[in-house]
C-alpha cells in the first residue's frame, strides 16, 4: 500500500471519527431522537412518531406549564420497572400548588383549563380521592392527556418529579413524514382572559 491510499484511508477515519464526536455531543447535549410507546398523551403524541428532544434550551429558559417532557421515571415506578424514559405534560413548576379533585385539576386554587386533555375525560385519583402536592422549586408535576388509561401513570400516582430527571423539551415531530413539526410549547399556548392559571393547548 502507497503513502498516497494510507493518506486517503486516514484522512476518511479522521474524517469518521470527527463526525462521530460531533454526532455523539449533539445526542449529549443539544437534541436526541425519541419514540413514543405509549397512549399516554393521546392526540398530542401517538405511539410510533418520532420527535427530537430539546436538551439546550431547557438550561436557559426553563420549562413551562404546557411544555411536553421527557424524563427519566423515579425510581421504582409502577409503570415500567425497565427505567425506559416518559413523556407527559408539565401541569405545575416550582412553587405551585396542585389539587386533584371532583374530576379536575386546580392549580394555585384555580380550575385549571386543559384542552389538551382527551375529549370527554375528567382528572381524578386512582381511589376517587382528594389530594394536593405543593410543589418545590426544583419539582414538576407532570400529567398524560390520556387521564382515564388505567395503564397510564403520571403524578398522581408518583408524585412531583425533580427537574433533575428531565431529559429535555419535545420540541420537533419529524416522523411520520405528514404529520411533520413543530410542538407547541408552554410559553406559546394563549391563556384564557382573566384567568392568569389557566392555559389551553392547540
Amino acid at each position: 500500500m502507497n503513502r498516497r491510499t494510507l493518506g486517503c484511508l486516514f484522512e476518511l477515519l479522521e474524517t469518521f471519527l470527527i463526525t462521530l464526536v460531533i454526532f455523539v455531543l449533539i445526542q449529549l447535549f443539544v437534541a436526541q431522537p425519541f419514540q413514543m410507546q405509549k397512549l399516554t398523551m393521546g392526540n398530542a403524541l401517538t405511539p410510533g412518531q418520532f420527535v427530537l428532544v430539546d436538551k439546550l434550551t431547557p438550561h436557559f429558559d426553563d420549562l413551562h406549564r404546557g411544555d411536553i417532557v421527557i424524563f427519566t421515571p423515579p425510581s421504582g415506578s409502577p409503570e415500567d420497572p425497565s427505567g425506559t424514559p416518559y413523556a407527559e405534560r408539565v401541569i405545575g413548576v416550582g412553587g405551585d400548588t396542585i389539587d386533584i379533585h371532583g374530576g379536575h385539576v386546580y392549580l394555585n386554587g384555580a380550575l385549571l383549563t386543559e384542552a389538551y386533555v382527551l375529549k370527554n375525560q375528567t382528572t381524578a385519583m386512582a381511589d376517587g380521592g382528594i389530594k394536593t402536592w405543593k410543589l418545590k422549586a426544583d419539582q414538576l408535576f407532570v400529567m398524560g392527556d390520556n387521564r382515564m388509561d388505567p395503564m397510564t401513570k403520571d403524578s398522581r400516582n408518583y408524585g412531583p418529579i425533580d427537574k433533575s430527571s428531565v431529559v429535555g423539551r419535545a420540541w420537533l415531530r419529524y416522523w411520520p413524514v405528514g404529520q411533520f413539526g413543530l410542538l407547541p410549547q408552554g410559553k406559546q399556548l394563549p391563556a384564557p382572559s382573566g384567568s392568569p392559571v389557566s392555559s389551553t393547548a392547540p
